[in-house]
């Protein structure tokens, strides 16, 4: 990490949105009758965690509650983590672009891609040593992706989601029954708290992706976020 930043970890999220944030902004409210139940809004990288949450949501609960066979299992995994991965490319693919982290994308599919393979070659080609190590392959996959995300985006949060990981492997002997429960909780409510708020990172936005209309909306955005802190 470069300086450290004045921002909060961790904060409310921010109304005063730049380009590459309002584009494809989801708004979500729930309402009944005049109460209003639930409002929040996630932009296309919030959508991002929020697809993965789900994702390992069903992983990890369909492998500690139903008896499924493991093969079936992988091959489900196998077609969850193909939609994620697609879903990261369509979903994040302009703020990166705007960003300069397509690379980011890159390291995440292929992390992905590459558990998928290890998992099938374990249960499938005769690996089978690596059945019980299945958690601790995910959690160090997720906090390998997190640890060089945050480097990309000088972000406290994504580091500290990555030690969160890491620190989760060394619990996993004390819960020799409940280990993918557990790798659930960890993996998929890291991805549903980083939808719901603002986390740190230092912008990299000076590319000629943006017009110059646009960067001047991102400099008026900028100085609206200073006044809402």
């Amino acid at each position: 990490m470069t300086a450290v930043s004045p921002e909060p970890i961790l904060r409310r999220k921010q109304h005063a949105l730049d380009v590459q944030d309002l584009e494809g902004l989801l708004h979500i409210q729930i309402q009944f009758r005049d109460f209003k139940l639930f409002s929040g809004f996630y932009t296309r990288i919030d959508q991002v965690f929020l697809l993965w949450g789900l994702i390992t949501s069903i992983v990890f609960l369909t492998a500690q509650f139903l008896n499924l066979n493991w093969q079936d299992q992988a091959v489900a995994w196998s077609i969850l983590t193909l939609i994620g991965a697609w879903g990261t490319y369509h979903l994040a693919w302009y703020w990166v672009s705007v960003e300069r982290l397509r690379w980011v994308v890159y390291v995440w599919v292929a992390l992905m891609l590459g558990g998928v393979i290890l998992t099938n070659w374990g249960l499938f080609g005769g690996g089978w040593v690596l059945l019980p190590h299945l958690c601790r392959l995910w959690l160090g996959l997720s906090a390998i992706g997190y640890g060089i995300t945050a480097w990309g985006l000088r972000s406290r949060a994504l580091l500290t989601s990555g030690l969160v990981h890491l620190g989760a492997i060394a619990l996993l002997p004390y819960l020799p029954a409940w280990q993918f429960l557990f790798t659930g909780l960890i993996t998929a409510g890291s991805l549903f708290l980083l939808a719901e708020v603002q986390w740190d990172m230092q912008s990299t936005t000076k590319a000629q992706l943006l017009t110059l209309e646009q960067k001047q909306f991102n400099l008026r955005q900028s100085e609206l976020r200073q006044l809402e802190s």
